[in-house]
């Protein structure tokens, strides 16, 4: 990357490093995310996405991104957010995508529900009250048949959200500000939920994002050494550790998710981001997500977290006073209904 581009870098601009930004366009070259992904037309911004559908199991409409600020060794979507794939798509088309999802909406969240956490209370995804009429023995029983619907990744609820995902590129804010201001002067409980690695949220952009009427954001929270950080998305991790107090002043819903990572990302690491968390706010709503080898760190050198493991760094950060915590990807690590009930006997019945 050059001096010259770096001096466009609104990261730079505003005194942070730059990013790890470079991703592979159709022509096989490598440039900077926002360069090749982000563009201003003479009406509005346009963004590459990949797809955007109704999402399981966050029961919300997802609008997938191509381009990322990372270079994550762990992507799960690295086929469009480190590579240019996908359609230009403005903020018109998006915001028109949004309001005929709102017509398809079968639960109305309040804007402190509007976090993927809190879709785990209201359904298990397995479809049983729309296949054979009758709930299956897990289910929370908080819906309605009617509210259970089909999309493309299952059945569950149409949560009034609307969220951004995939790739990541919030150092730009324009593009999603423009986004939400249209969508919000349609219907203003539309809730606008940013996934996001944090890179991008500063002082300065938050405050846009908060002008701008955004709700909510899942912060992933990758590592709190950042040395590990480093290693793992070629950025740092100053401001993303700082940006948690300030999503919370600035009166954003926030949620907050972390990976355990054997090897790289385990119980002392999970103990220090809990610190943080309580001292922000001990009622985040948080995830200890499990790891599954994927793009450079693949099998067999890296595997999953197993169930001691896993419920180690559970208790660890329960034992520091997050008060609001589940466990996701339960599959990596939970392999006989044996398996389900020592985490029930050990954890409690809300471990996921």
């Amino acid at each position: 990357m050059t001096q010259s581009s770096l001096e466009k870098c609104n990261m730079v601009e505003q005194g942070y490093q730059p990013g790890s930004c470079a991703v592979q366009t159709k022509e096989g070259s490598k440039k900077r995310a926002c360069d090749v992904t982000l563009r201003k037309s003479a009406e509005s911004y346009e963004r590459i996405i990949k797809s955007m559908h109704l999402s399981r199991p966050e029961d919300y409409f997802s609008i997938y991104q191509s381009g990322c600020n990372h270079s994550c060794l762990k992507c799960h979507s690295y086929e469009f957010s480190k590579f240019v794939n996908g359609e230009w798509k403005s903020s018109d088309d998006l915001a028109n995508a949004a309001i005929e999802y709102y017509n398809q909406v079968t639960v109305f969240e309040p804007r402190e529900r509007a976090t993927t956490w809190h879709a785990n209370d209201l359904c298990r995804h397995c479809g049983s009250c729309v296949l054979t009429g009758e709930f299956s023995d897990n289910c929370p029983r908080k819906l309605k048949k009617e509210q259970v619907v089909l999309s493309p990744q299952g059945f569950g609820p149409a949560r009034n959200i609307i969220a951004f995902t995939g790739g990541d590129i919030m150092c730009k804010p324009e593009f999603y500000v423009e986004t939400t201001k249209k969508i919000k002067a349609e219907h203003d409980d539309l809730w606008i939920l940013l996934e996001t690695n944090g890179y991008g949220l500063t002082p300065k952009n938050l405050e846009e994002y908060a002008a701008a009427g955004v709700d909510s954001f899942w912060l992933d929270i990758k590592a709190f050494s950042e040395e590990t950080y480093r290693e793992l998305c070629g950025t740092s991790n100053k401001q993303i550790l700082e940006s948690v107090q300030r999503i919370v002043d600035l009166d954003f819903t926030l949620e907050i998710l972390t990976l355990y990572i054997p090897g790289l990302v385990e119980t002392e690491e999970h103990e220090k981001i809990a610190e943080l968390i309580v001292d922000t706010d001990p009622n985040i709503p948080t995830t200890l997500l499990a790891f599954f080898p994927c793009y450079k760190l693949s099998q067999p050198i890296y595997r999953g977290p197993t169930l001691l493991e896993m419920v180690k760094s559970f208790q660890s950060i329960k034992e520091k006073g997050v008060k609001n915590l589940r466990l996701g990807n339960l599959g990596v690590f939970v392999k006989t209904n044996n398996d389900l009930e020592f985490l029930e006997k050990t954890l409690g019945p809300k471990f996921h």
